[in-house]
């Protein structure tokens, strides 16, 4: 059938059925036919075929092939080269999730293979030489700066405006940026005004050689994973006929390296006529009690084991003690007992603490993917067989209502 996926032969089709039993689909079916011995050929429904073309490879009888649709992509998609980062800064400082891209980005250019560059991309106001050079030491080849005092303050008209300008003049083949709240908040219109995808909250990136499903070819892409369906899967996508290939990390995901001060790269200035915004900032309020757990180096977390929102109070007196924070497991969250900004989790926020001192967190995968990046994890936890205890450096199995009031005795005696 000319709508359908695949195109039958009815020549060569010999009514062996194979392709009917190959389908995961039921989209194939036999009907009667003149054309062979058996008075049978197979027919496809093209409402039910989901071109996977297992049936292309069941035929025995090459009676089957594949119809090419036309594909939609990018024009001169083989011009785009380069990785991109979008360099986020704030008065002047730039996003630590920046540098972790950065030192992500050196090894995806060496996948790529010769030839690629780094660059960054900083927008601003007014922006310092210091701030230019940082991202050269953290890895960027290039740093495309656009300084205009429309770009003072974050407005997502203005921010979109100048990096679809940046890509349509320079046409880089892959953009990251962090998934904070303003690349969160900007980054998904950028995409939809360069008409190409975007992959959110990313955990893993990598560049590999590809065959794209469409055309048969082989291409480098950016293999772009990231948790799906609550947690419960990690979904691996991939850009093949649209450029730029873009993607968001969350803080905490990718380690940064230290700056290398003998770095060189070049830092070009770009001259952009930019929309004029369409909101004012006029003030900006700090909430005094915000933590952000992503930032701390000693975290103290809760999970189920607690019991109750009761018991968490123990949990912040000792981390007070040690001069940490308190953070919680989805399941501490789900109950009530802790506020979802001290969440660690795919689901949550990703950290990388200098130590993680977790009690009755038994170890979902969701959380493991949260804390692989911290150094030291000690955790407690009364069921011997709890997941937690496969990454944990130090495993305590045993009563931590036991066991947190005596390291805050020993921890006030200490001090004492």
């Amino acid at each position: 059938m000319a709508d359908a996926p695949i195109l039958i032969d009815s020549a060569k089709c010999m009514g062996c059925q194979k392709c009917v039993k190959g389908c995961g689909f039921g989209a194939l079916s036999m009907v009667d036919s003149t054309a062979n011995k058996l008075g049978k050929i197979a027919a496809v429904d093209p409402s039910a075929c989901k071109a996977c073309y297992a049936c292309v490879k069941a035929c025995p009888f090459g009676a089957i092939s594949e119809v090419r649709q036309k594909i939609y992509g990018t024009e001169n998609i083989e011009e785009y080269k380069n990785i991109w980062v979008f360099a986020e800064q704030t008065n002047g400082v730039v996003a630590e999730v920046v540098y972790e891209l950065l030192t992500k980005a050196i090894e995806l250019k060496k996948e790529r293979g010769e030839g690629c560059k780094i660059a960054a991309a900083l927008l601003g106001s007014n922006l310092t030489d210091e701030v230019k050079q940082s991202l050269i030491a953290a890895g960027a080849d290039i740093v495309y700066v656009v300084d205009d005092p429309s770009l003072k303050d974050y407005e997502a008209n203005v921010y979109v405006d100048a990096v679809a300008q940046l890509v349509a003049k320079h046409k880089p083949e892959v953009i990251l940026a962090g998934a904070t709240a303003i690349g969160r908040a900007f980054f998904a219109r950028v995409a939809v005004k360069v008409r190409t995808g975007l992959t959110a909250d990313c955990t893993m990136l990598k560049v590999e050689n590809t065959e794209n499903k469409d055309t048969g070819a082989m291409q480098m892409l950016l293999h772009q994973t990231r948790p799906a369906f609550g947690g419960n899967i990690m979904a691996t996508i991939m850009t093949p006929n649209h450029r730029p290939q873009m993607a968001t990390v969350r803080p905490k995901v990718f380690k940064k390296a230290p700056p290398d001060a003998s770095r060189t790269g070049e830092i070009l200035a770009e001259a952009l006529s930019l929309i004029a915004p369409q909101t004012k900032l006029l003030k900006t309020v700090t909430d005094p009690d915000a933590i952000n757990i992503a930032e701390m180096e000693i975290l103290v977390a809760g999970g189920r084991g607690l019991q109750k929102a009761e018991n968490f109070k123990q949990l912040f007196k000792l981390a007070e003690l040690l001069g940490g924070e308190v953070a919680c497991s989805r399941a501490a969250v789900d109950a009530g007992w802790c506020p979802v900004g001290r969440q660690v989790g795919q689901t949550g926020k990703m950290v990388a603490p200098k130590l993680y001192l977790c009690f009755g967190i038994s170890g979902a995968i969701q959380h493991l993917e949260g804390i692989r990046g911290a150094d030291t994890i000690i955790a407690i936890n009364n069921d011997p067989m709890a997941p937690i205890f496969g990454v944990a450096d130090l495993g305590i199995v045993g009563d931590l209502f036991e066991i947190i009031p005596a390291l805050i005795k020993a921890l006030e005696e200490r001090k004492a």
